[in-house]
């Protein structure tokens, strides 16, 4: 009975049966998942999330009917559960990082409808992101961009700098969490901003754009040889590590490189955050952020021993509170914020 209480209950939403038949298989290979469901549609999975209230769902986008956004939409508005998106989604990738945005905690790209028989090749990918989206916790109801009563465009007083780099680790619930923070940073902040966030390859220079629309600060994915200048925060695009090389003239630029190889992700929030530590010494500031495990953990040692300062998320906020818990555990988190505190602590701490 034990084990049985440690199960993931999962409920797997597609309109093809023979996805919901392969999925369902792939999943209940895991020892630690149960699949309680399976449903054509949003409308079919509205009805059964309410009647089985499993611990995740697995939810394809584009379904006759009630579609996986609008589904989103509703669910998230009433009862927020953890959601892994897995689907095709279309060229632009517009409906993944909507997916995102409204409370979806991972995503997994489904090869196209022509190659049904590739569906097997994401098996270890989907069990690892329900088993991450299991552990997560405080999601947030979908809604629109709140900026802070005090317009964050309008200039803010700031102490001395005492950071020349911000850079910033995510993971699981990170596009929520960057749509809430980098809008509140005032458009006079003094230091630029580079970002790590898991994301799949493709969408990260749209969601970098829609992140420009509603903030302050200029957003861009980070591309080669990119000046690095204060007030501009750089995304370091999918499968590449976004690390810091001085030119002749003694300016930063952005260097772009698949290597290392043996990361367990790219972009790495390790690499990161250790050329930060190499460029700007003691005068960097790393912020670990929600996400499942560890990645950030070595880098945050490196900008520490270099003199630099370490802001961890705190639990009550995090959708996963693993990144920053590996931080705290080793003692070199400096302070200690929620989302809703954060804008305000980095402002203080640079």
């Amino acid at each position: 009975m034990e084990s049985m209480s440690r199960l993931t209950r999962v409920l797997v939403v597609d309109d093809s049966a023979f996805v919901r038949k392969v999925i369902a298989q792939m999943l209940g290979r895991s020892p630690f998942i149960e699949v309680v469901g399976t449903a054509r549609d949003g409308g079919e999975a509205l009805e059964m999330v309410e009647r089985l209230s499993p611990d995740v769902v697995t939810l394809d986008l584009m379904m006759p009917h009630v579609d996986g956004i609008e589904f989103l939409r509703r669910q998230m508005a009433t009862r927020p559960l953890p959601v892994v998106v897995c689907s095709i989604t279309h060229e632009s990738g517009a409906s993944a990082l909507e997916a995102l945005e409204l409370g979806a905690v991972e995503f997994v790209q489904k090869p196209t409808a022509l190659a049904t028989d590739r569906i097997f090749e994401i098996a270890d990918e989907l069990l690892g992101k329900v088993k991450a989206a299991s552990s997560a916790t405080h999601l947030q109801p979908a809604r629109p961009v709140e900026l802070p009563d005090e317009p964050a465009s309008r200039p803010v007083a700031l102490a001395t700098h005492r950071a020349d780099i911000v850079v910033i680790g995510i993971s699981t619930g990170g596009p929520q969490a960057l749509r809430y923070l980098v809008p509140r940073l005032p458009a006079n902040f003094p230091a630029p901003i580079a970002i790590v966030l898991h994301m799949p390859v493709g969408y990260t220079s749209m969601y970098a754009a829609r992140l420009d629309q509603i903030s302050p600060l200029k957003v861009v994915e980070a591309q080669e040889r990119d000046t690095i200048e204060a007030g501009r925060v750089y995304l370091a695009p999918a499968g590449r590590h976004l690390t810091f090389v001085r030119d002749d003239s003694g300016k930063t630029l952005a260097h772009l490189d698949l290597r290392p190889l043996d990361m367990q992700h790219r972009p790495s929030v390790d690499v990161l955050f250790q050329s930060a530590a190499d460029v700007y010494g003691g005068r960097t500031l790393g912020v670990v952020m929600t996400g499942m495990g560890s990645d950030g953990l070595a880098g945050s040692a490196q900008i520490q021993a270099r003199g630099g300062h370490i802001i961890t998320e705190a639990e009550s906020s995090c959708v996963v509170y693993g990144m920053p818990r590996a931080v705290v555990e080793a003692g070199i988190s400096d302070r200690v914020a929620t989302l809703g505190e954060l804008a305000s602590c980095i402002s203080e701490m640079v």
